[in-house]
């Protein structure tokens, strides 16, 4: 193959640049003189965008999270423990519902109005495409009703693990854990008491010395969540009275289904609890025992009374009655009678001088009786108690109270005079008020409206009751006149609103009316005006006369 010809030989791949060509080196010392053009950016808002993906990003631990808790201490308690995982991991907790990401429902199941809330507000949350998720005793004691499904669920012994639910129902997937805390078989308390927690009140903490009861009261939904008695050991309950105040919590809620009943699972006993207790608390501090059904405190009245008389420690305890009929009581399934509730009484308020006590009393248990309910009101009349909470009976689904016969919510034998003046926003009926202004609910007869009648009242709801006009009774009308049609402008003269009132909807004639309106305006305009001036006149006059008079005088 014939070589190329070539006037120089190239022994090296540099020959090819010539003496005048810039060298590497050379290349690299003039970039230097390079001035390069910045292109502008806004920094801050790189570095936040950087630090902050968007809101609606599927990577968890970034989104606004809002709480709301229904219910007990305990429940409320369960609420901060989650929010502070949430708030550890790096969700934020807003107390703006609409700035939300994800909706925290923590329910109660102990009477039906709280479920009714609760069922709402899951309504609510589906309609503005919120992510839910659900904790509380309604879906762990009933986790297959209609209005749960598909939806989230944090069991309330699997509160530890909400952040796992949370990030999973952000990602889309629905996610249930309803299972129970076990050591080698046992049943324990619950989730850890030293998980983060965000207090509603800084200087309150609630602790929680057991889930679950003893007792299989025959109303009661709550057991059906929260099951048997589970209570946490005493050292776990010392350590975190300890690390509570160390920061700066000034008072301790010792909280449960039955604080009355701690620790009989597992060997020991709630006066036992409370001496370690006050042995922590400093000074300026104090603490204040939780709710106990009778018969668990009956067997350590000396005890509690010693304790309910130290410094630190509230005199205040909270046992609830229910009823002061004992027939009602066994239909209850409470283990105690009356007798017994007065016991603790008539004890605690000899030993311990000015001890607050509440209680509670439920009405209209199935089989109550008027007897029966009066021996109720005895019992508040003679001890006067000076916290009392009065609930009205709701069977709740899945009790042996449910299957009962129920007593209707009725008021017998009473009649009212009320004024129909509305109409109830359902459209079911006529709403009237009686001389109280209490709501008084009835049937719908345009007869009624605007008159005064008078009803039996034969049902009460919370905040209404319900009446049936008397056959034979007067119907009252307050107003002489007819009243105005809905709409109809009032203040006009009687022939324009009748010439108003023959030419309702067409054009011409509400040209017409308009004139007729405007001439009317302006003849009582005049009117005015004349009547003015003839004030004046006679004004005018009289200061005349006046000053005549006073000139004469002068003379």
């Amino acid at each position: 193959m014939p070589s190329a010809s070539c006037d120089s030989l190239l022994d090296d791949i540099e020959d090819i640049v010539s003496q005048e060509d810039l060298k590497p080196q050379d290349r690299h010392f003039s970039r230097k003189h390079v001035v390069p053009k910045v292109r502008k950016r806004n920094t801050q808002k790189y570095l936040q965008d950087e630090n902050s993906p968007p809101s609606n990003s599927t990577i968890p631990g970034i989104q606004k999270i809002w709480m709301r808790t229904w219910g007990c201490s305990h429940n409320n308690s369960d609420g901060e423990y989650m929010a502070g995982q949430l708030a550890a991991y790096g969700y934020e907790i807003t107390e703006n519902a609409s700035d939300a990401d994800l909706w925290l429902l923590n329910s109660c199941t102990v009477k039906n109005p709280a479920e009714d809330h609760f069922r709402n507000s899951i309504k609510k949350a589906q309609e503005e495409n919120k992510k839910i998720v659900l904790a509380g005793c309604v879906p762990q004691a009933q986790p297959r009703q209609d209005y749960l499904k598909g939806l989230s669920i944090i069991g309330v012994q699997q509160i530890d693990r909400v952040v796992e639910v949370v990030e999973e129902t952000i990602k889309g997937h629905s996610v249930r854990l309803l299972g129970q805390k076990k050591n080698n078989g046992k049943r324990l308390g619950g989730a850890p008491l030293d998980l983060p927690k965000i207090r509603k009140n800084p200087l309150i903490e609630i602790i929680s010395i057991n889930t679950g009861c003893l007792n299989a009261c025959t109303y009661c939904k709550t057991k059906h969540a929260r099951g048997n008695l589970a209570s946490y050991p005493i050292d776990e309950l010392v350590d975190r009275a300890k690390q509570s105040f160390q920061e700066g919590v000034c008072e301790i809620w010792l909280t449960s289904e039955d604080t009355g009943a701690y620790g009989r699972d597992i060997g020991t006993n709630l006066p036992a609890l409370l001496w370690k207790l006050v042995e922590v608390i400093p000074r300026g501090a104090m603490l204040r025992l939780g709710m106990t059904n009778p018969p668990y405190i009956l067997e350590h009245l000396e005890e509690m009374a010693k304790i309910l008389n130290h410094p630190r420690v509230y005199a205040f305890l909270h046992i609830p009655v229910q009823s002061a009929s004992d027939s009602v009581l066994t239909e209850m399934r409470r283990e105690y009678c009356v007798a017994d509730f007065k016991r603790v009484v008539d004890f605690l308020k000899e030993k311990v001088p000015g001890i607050t006590l509440a209680t509670d009393i439920i009405c209209g248990f199935p089989g109550e009786t008027d007897q029966d309910f009066q021996e109720t009101v005895k019992l508040v009349e003679e001890y006067k108690f000076p916290s009392l909470f009065i609930n009205q009976f709701y069977p709740r689904p899945g009790t042996p109270a449910a299957k009962m016969a129920q007593i209707p919510a009725q008021v017998i034998g009473e009649r009212q005079q009320v004024l129909v003046t509305e109409e109830s926003f359902d459209s079911k009926f006529y709403v009237a008020h009686n001389r109280f202004y209490e709501q008084v609910l009835v049937p719908k007869d345009p007869t009624f409206m605007g008159k005064m009648i008078e009803v039996d009242i034969y049902e009460s709801g919370k905040h209404f009751m319900k009446g049936q006009p008397v056959s034979d009774a007067r119907v009252y009308t307050p107003s002489i006149s007819k009243p105005l049609a809905k709409g109809e402008v009032s203040g006009l003269p009687e022939e324009f609103r009748n010439r108003l009132g023959n030419h309702p909807s067409s054009v011409s004639h509400t040209s017409a009316v308009g004139r007729d309106f405007a001439s009317s305006r302006m003849a009582l305009r005049l009117q005015n005006l004349r009547r003015d001036r003839a004030l004046r006149v006679s004004v005018g006059l009289a200061l005349l006369a006046l000053l005549l008079a006073f000139f004469c005088q002068n003379l």
